[in-house]
């Protein structure tokens, strides 16, 4: 299924749960039902044909190829079957937590329990992840009754106070309530259930493996278009059931703070953390400083653009969580910044310290090799900013852009205005220098900026996107400058006309054949140690391969198709993970991001996009 044909079956299932919610999820049982009935009926025919054979020998007596071969068949069909319907799905990760190691947590569980007279949580992890989350699994393969699962991420108890904390349970625990969340939480379990039980048969040969994944790839795309309404519904209904508990306004202002720091906590906790290991050449563990930077005001400038961004956010397809937006204006909140948590949940675990220090040890022992790596390249950076200013007096536009850039790795509020200036003394409207400049400038300063940008647009049509597109973010910044309608709409043509020229280049890279139309990668120094940076930081990756796609019809486009061997992920996280780096990773082109599986393979990779760029050093 293609993946117009998906969004067009979503609408189908968003309208038939609008106009009629009861039949709506009548349908869905009925549907999913069906995957357990394709299960029954292979078990039915191989129980059948074995009862048809044995009951042949008694009759006749006689043992023929044709009955041989019928119960070989059987057996196999049989076998395959029952180990189907013994999926084991994994447990959360995390340290599983008693009462007596957060009595306080445990005892707001009570409580949302009691308020909500919902289902026991069975068992309790703690994580190292900013979030929290639940989830039902079958004790036994398809069947028996479910176990529920919570997550706690320590980041989050550091992140908020304990009331919007105990909104952030009640919203997991609101999943579990009534009929309405068995059957929410039933088809949660069938669609794990399903993947599962579609990776075995993918591993699997012979004619019921064939049949079955034919089934599936039928089945699974719609069970998951059929459903995805009734999972938006849910996440409506657990904010509901949490504001009945604690009040609309502490509900609000968890999801307002919880958006603001989880972008602090990508963008600015851990690019500082790494970049600690420049004069560290053993690991730091981040959850000690963590927690008080958790508890500092975030600064305002990047809260309200945190915060902004997170609104100006659509919700699609790809997610079955709505976005902020949506989630405020059904509690009937403002999406206006919310107060900062005054106090830290901490206190809802016994003893803190030690849970910060567990996690602080895990961390290091698992990214020993990456901070090292990491430590490595910070060094070569250092010793290349050395030597470029060394000959300073000698150094041409590109050098001087280097030095500029590699000093703003070393330390991201570096003061490199003056390089970027000199690279265009010596190369006016030098690409990398107005990019930087763009960058580094204050962003009050918004008519340089924009004068930069425009200098950029004019004089480099690699750039013309990427220019086009900061100049509409800069414009629509109310913290930057009044309104200039007349600016922001020749901006906002330009952004169309540049996004429409991507769009067919992109369309380009990913209609051609993977492994046509391609060079090794043209990536300086810099473009690459920042690649392996991004890539060390990301901890999932063992290889990387990096190869420059030939655009026919943007030939100076700079684009990379980039390859990665990602062990130990299901192809759900591998997918979700290559969709994020497409939008992260520090390359300067266009980058399409594919994972070594069924297409491309491991060794089709290894054959055609020369040497890997980057390995992860052994444990």
């Amino acid at each position: 299924m293609n993946r117009a044909d998906f969004v067009h079956l979503v609408r189908l299932s968003e309208h038939a749960s609008a106009d009629d919610s009861l039949g709506y999820r009548r349908g869905v049982a009925f549907f999913a039902a069906l995957g357990y009935l394709w299960v029954f009926a292979c078990l039915a025919l191989a129980v059948g044909i074995i009862a048809w054979v044995i009951g042949g020998l008694g009759q006749a007596g006689r043992f023929n190829f044709t009955r041989g071969w019928l119960l070989l068949f059987a057996l196999g069909l049989l076998w395959a079957t029952l180990r189907a319907l013994w999926v084991r799905l994994e447990e959360p990760e995390g340290v599983e937590l008693r009462r007596e190691d957060a009595p306080g947590l445990f005892e707001t569980l009570d409580r949302i329990r009691e308020r909500i007279d919902g289902p026991p949580v069975h068992r309790v992890y703690l994580d190292s992840d900013f979030n929290a989350s639940i989830r039902q699994l079958p004790r036994y393969g398809l069947f028996g009754g479910a176990i529920n699962y919570l997550n706690v991420g320590l980041p989050l108890l550091m992140a908020l106070d304990r009331r919007r904390l105990v909104s952030v349970l009640a919203h997991e625990y609101g999943h579990l309530r009534g009929n309405h969340g068995r059957l929410s939480a039933w088809i949660y379990r069938t669609r794990l259930s399903w993947l599962k039980l579609d990776a075995n048969f993918q591993r699997n040969e012979g004619l019921m493996a064939f049949a079955s994944q034919a089934f599936f790839r039928w089945y699974f795309p719609r069970f998951a278009a059929k459903t995805f309404a009734l999972a938006r519904q849910d996440e409506y209904e657990a904010d509901r059931v949490a504001a009945r508990l604690l009040g609309t306004r502490v509900v609000a202002a968890a999801l307002k703070e919880i958006s603001i720091k989880s972008a602090w906590y990508a963008d600015r906790f851990w690019p500082g953390h790494w970049a600690l290991a420049i004069d560290a050449p053993l690991p730091v563990g981040p959850f000690s400083s963590m927690a008080p930077k958790f508890s500092a005001p975030i600064e305002e400038e990047f809260a309200r653009a945190a915060l902004r961004g997170a609104l100006r956010s659509i919700s699609d397809v790809d997610d079955t969580h709505p976005v902020l937006r949506d989630r405020l204006e059904a509690l009937d909140e403002k999406p206006t910044a919310p107060s900062w948590s005054s106090k830290s949940a901490l206190a809802l675990l016994a003893d803190a310290p030690k849970w910060i220090a567990h996690f602080d040890a895990e961390w290091c022992s698992g990214h020993a090799n990456d901070w090292k790596q990491h430590h490595a390249y910070l060094m070569r950076v250092r010793e290349r900013v050395a030597a470029l200013a060394g000959s300073a007096g000698r150094n041409n536009a590109e050098e001087m852009v280097e030095w500029a850039d590699c000093a703003r790795r070393l330390d991201a509020d570096a003061d490199v205005r003056a390089l970027y200036d000199r690279a265009l003394e010596i190369t006016p409207n030098h690409a990398g220098a107005l990019r930087g400049l763009a960058q580094v400038l204050p962003a009050r300063d918004r008519a340089p900026r924009l004068a930069m940008l425009e200098r950029l647009h004019e004089t480099s049509n690699a750039s013309q996107w990427w220019a086009a597109k900061t100049a509409v973010s800069i414009l629509e910044d109310p913290d930057a400058g009044g309104h200039d309608e007349r600016a922001l709409k020749l901006w906002r043509e330009r952004a169309k006309t540049a996004e429409a020229a991507e769009q067919r280049a992109w369309e380009e890279m990913t209609a051609t054949p993977l492994f046509t139309q391609i060079a090794r990668h043209d990536l300086s120094e810099f473009e690459l140690g920042e690649l392996r940076a991004d890539l060390v930081c990301g901890g999932a990756v063992a290889r990387a391969w990096v190869v420059r796609k030939i655009l026919r019809e943007f030939p100076w486009r700079r684009a990379y198709i980039v390859f990665l061997e990602l062990p130990g992920l299901t192809d759900d996280e591998r997918w979700s993970l290559c969709r994020e780096l497409e939008q992260t990773l520090s390359l300067p082109g266009a980058a399409l991001v594919l994972w070594a599986g069924h297409s491309p393979t491991l060794a089709e990779i290894e054959r055609h996009a020369f040497t890997p760029v980057w390995t992860r050093a052994a444990g």
